[in-house]
């Protein structure tokens, strides 16, 4: 018996998928900016994969690794269902 595929298809209309990304990142700003920082995409892959900046505040923030994880990219990944993971641009 094969297991199923559960992948999503690659991303092909990046429009559709920023605009929807961009309205998602609208509901944990409000958050966000509380706290003096911000989130701005950077890059969307064809997988699925959003690359973001946090800005402000959230840049140097010690928290900023739970709260990619646990506030925006639940968020996104709720909202926008072919986006499997989002990152922070490493300034490294």
């Amino acid at each position: 018996m094969t297991q199923p595929n559960t992948s999503p298809s690659p991303i092909t209309d990046f429009d559709d998928v920023r605009r929807r990304v961009e309205a998602a990142l609208e509901r944990v700003r409000p958050a966000l900016h509380a706290d003096g920082g911000d989130a701005q995409i950077v890059d969307i892959t064809a997988d699925g994969v959003v690359t973001l900046q946090l800005v402000g505040a959230c840049g140097g923030c010690a928290m900023s690794q739970m709260t990619l994880k646990q506030g925006i990219e639940r968020v996104v990944r709720m909202e926008v269902p072919e986006i499997t993971a989002v990152e922070a641009l490493s300034l490294e």
